[in-house]
């Protein structure tokens, strides 16, 4: 019997995730923190850009973090509670529960391998910069 094989995160590959969300938020002229986590919700890679606010790398972080935790954008929470009052006020108090844009899981095929967050601009232009990191992994498939 032999173990299931499953993908992992690299540096390699988080440095390119890195420097492509770099690369957006200079488009969107922003400055931004991106954090990266691992399947476990371990920070992997963080880089805040020079100029980039303090508060936003902790928001960064916890994007990841929850983002890995659940396996779907922070985004996609808001719309899957705003009529549940009960959960809506309370998750919320979930330690590092982020409920907005700018976090999305990083997956290779059916495998989770992490989390990335990114804070510094608005939700829209954060979940900009997290896209375009993840279109890194496209490029590994071609």
């Amino acid at each position: 019997m032999s173990l299931p094989q499953k993908s992992v995160l690299t540096q390699q590959l988080v440095l390119k995730m890195l420097e492509k969300a770099i690369e957006k938020a200079k488009e969107l002229n922003i400055k931004i923190s991106i954090a990266i986590v691992d399947d476990g919700g371990n920070l992997f890679g963080f880089l805040r850009m020079d100029g980039a606010k303090l508060l936003p790398s902790n928001i960064a972080q916890n994007k990841a973090y929850t983002a890995v935790g659940f396996g779907i954008p922070t985004g996609d929470w808001y719309g899957r509670i705003q009529d549940k009052p009960a959960l809506l006020h309370g998750i919320v108090h979930t330690e590092r529960m982020t409920i907005f844009s700018g976090g999305q899981p990083i997956y290779a095929g059916d495998d989770l391998l992490g989390g990335i967050g990114v804070s510094g601009g608005t939700q829209e232009q954060d979940n900009e910069c997290a896209l375009a990191a993840l279109s890194v992994l496209h490029t590994l498939k071609d």
